[in-house]
């Protein structure tokens, strides 16, 4: 095991990766029969299918998700802990596995790095992790730029043509509305410069002239049907119910329309079968899926987590942001749509991340820690407490059982811990400190035995909001059971959307998919700890057909993202000698 605080992340993978299993040793260890198993590499896919089909009588393993307190900019290592938990349960001799996101080329390029956690707690092989995987990504890509070029294709030709001539071709007159297309087309990086844009210019034979957009890859409604998807019928059934636009009367043009649907399906025929990864420590982890965390639902697959239960006795999964937003998405909407109850959630929290709740100074990406977070001091880590608290109350209302990891970093004193240790207990969560960066699973040993003996309680679970009620009331109910708003403000541009859709039968059973903040319990990335007295704000609102999500936005919201100044791509190279890759993070 290599010192974390001397090698950097790519380096402790690199060492690890030379004794990874093969995918044919992972066959036998995992009890697989040889056609389950898809080879790419050194990576393998499970055969979803074949896989469901023979354990489909297998009792499903315990079900642990992992979420967070609100965060700092800098996160507060839900991977890594997902990671060191999986590792600190193989230490306690359990059958236990996982199941993460597949990261996307514009973090990973970017500043963000590729979430492949960090330290003793890592996920190998990370390039291939890091690079595209098994093509998953692309293979969306793809399919999602086929519906565009088919709906652009469609415009084109019905401008060009009459109705005479369109019959002729087995074609019938959609009447698609230009200031209406809802879709535009995607690609794996950040990439500002096609935020906005115009296609088309040239002759009659290039296309319908018009403004569009790109978004990156996993912003793509296919990425999130990929990850609410039960098993392929579901996934090519709710393809068939994107939107793409709407015609002049209003009427949605969906791809099914465009009879586009069944090539999208088969572009991503492969998808639904997640890729075996593994630990540093050789515990297996399943890569499926990758959406976004404020349109999607941020977390990995349905398909992955009942494969994986299936599979292991104890599985770990995460929700991305705090719990605010990654556990309640993971309550109302994945477990409402696959139908499986989670034993345990826990709750990531740092001393840095409280003391900064609890008043301390500004934390940004790319800058030294103020003094305040690497000194020792208890009131402010006790004046951060609220926020913590807040989301071991969220996680209660749903009848799931809170564990708080306190995850360690070198300066935290006893006195910090301590006060955080009594404050969670006396909240009715379990606690433990896990130093599983460091330490790997020796670190998550506490961890591991705790999270262990909680999934042992019996649970209710519960969703927050009824998915049959109005949807003013189950916004309503978000806003007040898990945000602490005092009510909701829908501003004029929302409420003709509002009446369109909330009071449409069609859209009745629609899962809520809230578009906020990461950085604060509130609309405000400034509020921080948990603010009171205001109201949250909806201006705009979404609709995902074929993911069957209605999006209230509480904020802006960017399907794009920007590359900054200082981006990880100028540390990555590769060794011409080995192809070896260097400088992931």
């Amino acid at each position: 095991m290599l010192d974390p605080r001397e090698y950097k992340d790519w380096q402790i993978a690199e060492a690890a990766e030379k004794n990874m299993p093969t995918p044919r040793q992972w066959q036998q260890q995992l009890g697989l029969r040889e056609d389950e198993i898809i080879p790419y590499g050194r990576v393998a896919k499970l055969d979803f299918l074949k896989i469901m089909d023979r354990l489909q009588h297998q009792p499903d393993g315990k079900y642990i998700e992992v979420t967070a307190i609100t965060p700092t900019p800098l996160g507060e290592g839900k991977s890594t802990t997902s990671l060191g938990l999986i590792e600190g349960l193989g230490k306690l001799g359990c059958n236990a596995g996982g199941c993460l996101r597949q990261p996307s080329g514009g973090p990973t390029m970017n500043i963000k790095g590729t979430a492949a956690g960090g330290g003793n707690a890592l996920l190998i092989p990370m390039t291939e992790f890091s690079l595209g995987l098994t093509g998953d990504i692309n293979d969306i890509g793809n399919a999602h730029n086929l519906a565009m070029l088919a709906l652009n294709a469609r415009m084109q030709h019905e401008y060009n043509y009459d109705d005479a001539t369109l019959a002729a071709k087995g074609l019938r007159r959609l009447n698609i509305d230009a200031n209406r297309v809802e879709y535009g087309w995607v690609m794996d990086f950040s990439a500002q410069c096609l935020r906005n844009i115009v296609i088309g210019l040239g002759g009659r034979m290039d296309g319908f002239t018009m403004s569009s957009r790109f978004g990156i890859t996993v912003s793509s409604e296919l990425m999130a049907i990929l990850a609410v998807a039960r098993d392929l019928p579901d996934l090519r059934r709710r393809i068939g119910d994107i939107i793409l636009a709407y015609d002049k009367q209003g009427r949605p043009v969906t791809t099914r329309d465009l009879e586009v649907d069944g090539a999208m399906a088969a572009w991503m025929r492969n998808t639904i079968n997640p890729t075996l990864c593994s630990t540093v420590e050789y515990q297996p982890c399943l890569v499926h899926a990758g959406p976004f965390a404020n349109i999607a639902i941020g977390q990995s697959s349905i398909i992955g987590d009942r494969l994986a239960l299936k599979m292991f006795d104890y599985h770990v999964t995460e929700s991305g942001f705090a719990a605010d937003i990654g556990f309640e998405k993971f309550a109302d909407v994945k477990c409402v749509n696959s139908g499986l109850k989670p034993n345990v959630s826990v709750i990531v929290a740092t001393v840095r991340a409280l003391k900064m709740h609890g008043g301390g100074p500004k934390v940004a990406p790319g800058k030294p820690l103020p003094e305040a977070y690497t000194k020792s001091d208890p009131a402010l880590v006790e004046a951060g407490l609220p926020n913590l608290l807040h989301h071991i109350e969220t996680v209660k209302k749903t009848g799931v059982v809170p564990v708080v990891c306190l995850n360690g970093f070198a300066g935290d004193s006893a006195e910090e811990i301590n006060i955080v240790r009594d404050a969670a207990e006396a909240a009715g969560a379990r606690f433990a400190v896990s130093e599983h960066w460091q330490y790997g699973g020796d670190g998550a040993r506490e961890l591991a035995e705790v999270v262990r003996e909680a999934c042992e309680q019996p649970v209710d679970f519960h969703p927050i909001y009824d998915l049959g009620l109005p949807l003013k009331d189950k916004v309503e109910a978000i806003a007040r059971e898990v945000y602490g708003a005092d009510g909701v403000d829908w501003l004029p541009a929302s409420l003709p959307k509002l009446k369109e859709y909330g009071d449409n039968p069609a859209f009745k059973d629609f899962s809520v998919m809230m578009v906020k903040t990461h950085l604060s319990l509130s609309h405000d990335p400034s509020l921080k700890g948990v603010p009171k007295n205001w109201r949250l704000p909806i201006r705009d609102i979404l609709v995902y057909g074929g993911a069957r999500f209605i999006c209230p936005c509480a904020g802006d919201i960017t399907l794009m993202p920007g590359t900054a100044s200082d981006p990880a791509y100028r540390r990555v190279d590769i060794d011409t000698a080995t192809g070896k890759v260097s400088g992931l993070f």
